[in-house]
């Protein structure tokens, strides 16, 4: 009898638009089934093709999202300061490619004035109310920054409260978190 693969769990990725700037969180969990594997793991990237700065987090399998990253940087080469129009490629590859197809991965990208979430499903999706966010915890952090974009409070600020709410219920997010700042 072969005991079937617990699977990879973790990760919780936000980005919060709140003035003129954007800021994309995450988490630094890795599990595997019910253990920790590794808990500083950098899951928010900035990319820079083409001299335009782009931050990019992710959820799912690191590899997977690895190669979609990878292949974003390249559409975002082929055209410079155009994300939404690279996302919008990288979606329709990643529906239609039998390799692409089995990627387990979402991206949350950002050039400070976009803000997309990118599924295998073929999706761009802008979320609305200025707040996006992916992964096992995606629901809690995306509840709590709602909950405080009325406060005085900034984008980042909103970021690291709502991961900060998400570690607490969440058993595949910590609080070791990656942030980066984008401006429009």
């Amino acid at each position: 009898m072969t005991k079937e693969f617990p699977g990879w769990h973790g990760t919780t990725i936000i980005a919060v638009r709140k003035g003129d700037e954007v800021v994309v969180a995450g988490d630094g969990q890795v599990s595997l089934g019910q253990t920790v594997i590794k808990g500083t793991a950098r899951k928010v990237r900035r990319l820079s093709p083409g001299g335009y700065d782009v931050v990019a987090g992710f959820a799912g399998s690191t590899a997977d999202a690895f190669s979609l990253l990878e292949r974003l940087e390249a559409k975002l080469e082929a055209t410079p300061g155009q994300l939404q129009r690279a996302s919008v490629e990288l979606a329709k590859d990643w529906r239609t490619d039998k390799y692409l197809q089995k990627l387990e991965a979402m991206l949350i990208v950002t050039d400070g004035a976009q803000l997309y979430v990118i599924t295998g499903a073929g999706d761009v999706l802008e979320p609305e109310h200025d707040v996006a966010a992916i992964g096992s915890g995606g629901n809690f952090a995306l509840a709590a920054a709602r909950g405080m974009m009325d406060s005085d409070k900034s984008a980042e600020e909103i970021a690291r409260a709502a991961m900060a709410i998400a570690a607490d219920i969440c058993v595949y997010t910590n609080g070791n978190l990656t942030v980066e700042t984008i401006g429009k």
